[in-house]
C-alpha cells in the first residue's frame, strides 16, 4: 500500500521556490538542508500529516554523477509544483509493482532524517512525471512530525495527464481521497490547501 507523504516544489533557486510559496501560502518554508548525493538542498513546510518541500540545485555542492532527482538538472522557468511522494512500509515491493522507470532504491540521509528512495535514472518519473516518487522512512523520525504546524492542510491534489487511465491503474496501491486522476491534454499538478487565510493553490 501507498500513502501520500509530501509534495516538492521546485525552483531555480532555493531563495527564489521559498519567496514563491510564501506569497501563496502566506508562510515561509523553514529548515531543511543539504542532499550531498543529488548535489541538491531544500526547506520545508507542515501540511499537517504531511508536508511541503521546496527543492533545487544547490550551487555550493559538486555535480554528482548521476541525474538529480525531480528532473532538477532540466529545470527551467518559476518556481512551481513538479512532484508529488508517496511512502510505502516496502519500498522494494512498491517498486515491483510500479512501472518501469519509477527508479532504483537508494539509501540516503539528511542529518538526523533515513530513508531509502527511488531514485529514477534519467531524473524524470513515469507519465511525465505525474508518477508519484517513492519513498520509505526508516525510523520513527519523518519531518511532518518536527516542522511547526501553521494550520495549512492539503484538501486536493488534481493530477492531469493524457493517459490518465493507466495512470490512475498505476496508483491503485493508493488509497487517499484527496488525490484524483484526470484526463486533459497537458500532464500537471494542481494542489488546493486550506490555510488560515483561505484557499490557496499551487500548480
Amino acid at each position: 500500500m501507498l500513502a501520500l507523504d509530501h509534495l516538492a516544489v521546485s525552483a531555480a533557486s532555493l531563495e527564489e521556490g521559498a519567496a514563491w510559496v510564501e506569497q501563496a501560502l502566506g508562510i515561509p518554508p523553514a529548515g531543511g538542508g543539504k542532499h550531498p548525493h543529488m548535489g541538491t538542498h531544500n526547506r520545508l513546510l507542515s501540511l499537517g500529516d504531511l508536508y511541503l518541500e521546496v527543492i533545487a540545485i544547490d550551487p555550493a555542492a559538486p555535480k554528482p554523477g548521476h541525474p538529480r532527482w525531480f528532473d532538477l538538472d532540466r529545470f527551467r522557468g518559476p518556481p512551481r509544483l513538479t512532484n508529488w511522494i508517496c511512502r510505502s512500509d516496502d519500498l522494494d515491493a512498491a517498486l515491483a509493482m510500479a512501472p518501469p522507470g519509477t527508479g532504483t532504491a537508494t539509501d540516503l540521509q539528511r542529518g538526523d532524517y533515513r530513508w531509502r528512495f527511488a531514485v529514477p535514472a534519467s531524473g524524470r518519473l513515469p507519465f511525465d512525471d505525474c508518477h508519484p516518487a517513492l519513498i520509505q522512512w526508516q525510523g520513527d523520525l519523518h519531518p511532518a512530525r518536527t516542522l511547526r504546524d501553521h494550520g495549512i492542510r492539503l484538501t486536493g491534489l488534481e493530477i492531469t495527464h493524457p493517459e490518465a487511465d493507466a495512470l490512475h491503474a498505476a496508483l491503485a496501491g493508493l488509497s487517499d481521497p484527496r488525490v484524483v486522476v484526470e484526463r486533459g491534454p497537458y500532464p500537471g499538478l494542481r494542489a488546493t490547501f486550506s490555510t488560515p487565510n483561505g484557499l490557496r493553490v499551487l500548480t
